[in-house]
Formats: structure tokens, C-alpha cells, sequence
């Protein structure tokens, strides 16, 4: 369900738009001009905006950038007129799309759900990046998310254990880490080999990270350390 706010002069129209948004579930909340829209929009919040261009006090195009500098909405605007001018107008204005009058209320309504889905997977997107889990360290990116390592932009060639072992060595920073620590979390408690794996591991990983080599410490006796 959205929660829509048609903005058109003609009650007519507002009525038919409401009708049908209604029966497909949605919200609907009216304005008269674009003035009215302008003052809903800073006290409540909206799905999508349907934006008629032609109204009094204030037209539709300068509603919407009024709108813009706040908000993101998604916005239809509504023409009686098709020159290419205001088309163009209301996409640089900030428009999502452009429906002529008389239009159909079944288009206008897939119209909606088309702008809705293409909108919440942008957001979903960037919640996406959002929620990317990284450790940055100067020129040393470690992207646990995409499992990557960058350093000085550009990506390290890793094995995928040695992946295992940097990421568990950074997850752990700052913490005395001993070998068997290490080889049990990274290898596994059924590991066959020896310490001698883990330091060839280690000097692979100091080699990748360059200039960076020295996050990873040797404790004597001990086993390492990430610093950062």
C-alpha cells in the first residue's frame, strides 16, 4: 500500500484518481494546488506524488522544485498540454513521469506501481552498500561484504584461506591472537598440517599488503597480531 498525494485544481479529477487508488489499496490525500502540496509535504510523509502542472497559486513545475529541495519523492505530473517543452521541463524539474490528459486510471495506477518498484530497489540497493561491512585503514580497505581487499585501490590477489586469515586476523584487531587460536578459527579443528602453513599464510599476506605489511606483528612465542 502507498500513500499517494494527488495535487490537481479539478475536484473531478482528484475524485477519479482517489476512487481508483483506493480499490487498489492505497492511501490517498488531496490538494487543491501546488502551494497546499508544497505545505503537506513538510508535515507528512509521501509514497509517490500525482502533480498536475496547470493549477492556481502555484503550478505544478514550481511545486516540485519546492518539494525537491527536501525530498525525494517520487512525482507524476499531469498535462492537459503534450508539447515537448513541458516534458522536458518537468523531467529537469524533477519529475519521474509524464501523463497526459485525458489519461487512463488503470495506466496511471501500473504507471505508480512501476515507479514504486523501480524506487524501493534503488533503496534497497543502497541500503545494500549501506550496510557493506568494511575496515579502512589510510590507503588498506578490507570489504568483508564482497570479500575483497584493496590496497591503495587497488584489488590484492588473495587465496581463499588467506581471505580466512585476514579477515579473522582483522575482526580481531588490537587482540593477541596464538597460533593454535589461529589455525583452529581459520583451519578448522581437524587440521592436519603444522605452524609452518600459518607463517607461509602470514608472509603470502604481508607481501599483498605492501606498504601495509606492518598491521600484521609478530608476537614471539605468541603468535600475531593485527594492529589498526
Amino acid at each position: 500500500m502507498y500513500r499517494i498525494l494527488v495535487t490537481d485544481d479539478e475536484e473531478k479529477i482528484r475524485a477519479l484518481i482517489k476512487k481508483y487508488a483506493i480499490f487498489e489499496g492505497h492511501e490517498v490525500v488531496e490538494a487543491k494546488n501546488g502551494m497546499e502540496a508544497v505545505l503537506l509535504c513538510q508535515k507528512q510523509d509521501f509514497d509517490i506524488i500525482i502533480m498536475d502542472i496547470m493549477m492556481p497559486e502555484l503550478d505544478g513545475f514550481s511545486a516540485v522544485k519546492e518539494i525537491r529541495k527536501s525530498s525525494d519523492i517520487p512525482v507524476i505530473m499531469l498535462s492537459a498540454r503534450g508539447e515537448e517543452y513541458d516534458k522536458i521541463h518537468g523531467f529537469q524539474t524533477g519529475a519521474d513521469d509524464y501523463v497526459l490528459k485525458p489519461f487512463s486510471s488503470r495506466e496511471l495506477m501500473m504507471r505508480i506501481d512501476a515507479i514504486m518498484k523501480r524506487t524501493n530497489a534503488i533503496s534497497d540497493t543502497k541500503m545494500q552498500e549501506q550496510r557493506h561491512d568494511i575496515y579502512a585503514s589510510k590507503g588498506f580497505k578490507a570489504d568483508f561484504t564482497a570479500r575483497k581487499i584493496t590496497i591503495d585501490n587497488k584489488t590484492a590477489e588473495l587465496t581463499p584461506k588467506e581471505y580466512d586469515l585476514i579477515f579473522y586476523m582483522i575482526k580481531n584487531k588490537n587482540i593477541a591472537l596464538t597460533r593454535e587460536n589461529l589455525i583452529t578459527n581459520v583451519w578448522g579443528y581437524d587440521f592436519c598440517g603444522d605452524d609452518r602453513t600459518l607463517d607461509t599464510h602470514i608472509k603470502k599476506l604481508r607481501k599483498s599488503l605492501g606498504e601495509y605489511s606492518d598491521h600484521i606483528t609478530t608476537l614471539r612465542g605468541v603468535g600475531y597480531r593485527f594492529e589498526g
